[in-house]
C-alpha cells in the first residue's frame, strides 16, 4: 500500500503517516519478520511513550542460551544504565574476557532485539531524512543510523517469546516449535 522503493519499514511508516493526514504523537511499527507479536507487547512498548519525551523506543528480550547469543540473525543490544541502546549488533557483545563463550550469557545480561519500533512523529520525520551511515552499512541495521546521529532509543524488556523470521530455516524452526 506504500511505494515499492522504500529502503526500510521506517520509511513506509512515514509515508503511511503522511497519507493518514491526522496528528499523532507516536507511530508504532511492527516489523513483518515478527509474525507472532502478542498484543500485550504493543502495550508494553506504548507504556514508555506516555511521558511524551521518548524519541524512539524498541523492545528487547533477555538472551538465555549460547545458541541465541551467537546467532547472527538475532540482533543483540548493548544498553546504558537508563535502558537506552548504546549499540545494536549481530555479534555477541560485549566480549567477556577469561570466560568460556558458552557461558557468557550466565555472566552478563545480554538482550536481543524484538522487531518493533515506536517513533515520536517529529523524530520519524528527521530520521527518514538521514543518509545511510557507516555503522548501518556494516551491520545492515537501520537503527545504527539513528544512534550514530545522536538519537536515543529507549529499550523496553518483554517476557513474551519472540521469533524473527528472516530465512526459510527460521520459518521451519518456528513451524517446528508451533
Amino acid at each position: 500500500m506504500t511505494e515499492a522503493n522504500h529502503p526500510s519499514g521506517t520509511d513506509r511508516c512515514r509515508e503511511a503517516l503522511q497519507e493518514v493526514k491526522e496528528n499523532y504523537q507516536y507511530v508504532i511499527n511492527i516489523q513483518g519478520d515478527e509474525p507472532l507479536i502478542n498484543a500485550a507487547q504493543i502495550d508494553e512498548l506504548a507504556q514508555v511513550l506516555k511521558d511524551g519525551t521518548t524519541e524512539l523506543a524498541t523492545q528487547m528480550i533477555k538472551v538465555d542460551s549460547h545458541e541465541m547469543l551467537f546467532n547472527q540473525g538475532e540482533v543483540k543490544i548493548v544498553l546504558n544504565e537508563n535502558n537506552e541502546a548504546l549499540y545494536f549488533s549481530r555479534s555477541a557483545i560485549p566480549f567477556i574476557k577469561n570466560v568460556d563463550e558458552k557461558d557468557w550469557h550466565k555472566h552478563h545480561n545480554y538482550y536481543r532485539h524484538v522487531g518493533m519500533y515506536a517513533y515520536r512523529t517529529d523524530i520519524l520525520e528527521k530520521i527518514t531524512q538521514l543518509p545511510v551511515s557507516t555503522l548501518e552499512k556494516a551491520e545492515s541495521l537501520e537503527q545504527l543510523r539513528w544512534l550514530q546521529n545522536g538519537f536515543k532509543i529507549k529499550c523496553v524488556e518483554t517476557s513474551f517469546e519472540s521469533h524473527c523470521i528472516d530465512t526459510p530455516e527460521d520459518l521451519q524452526a518456528l513451524l517446528h516449535l508451533l
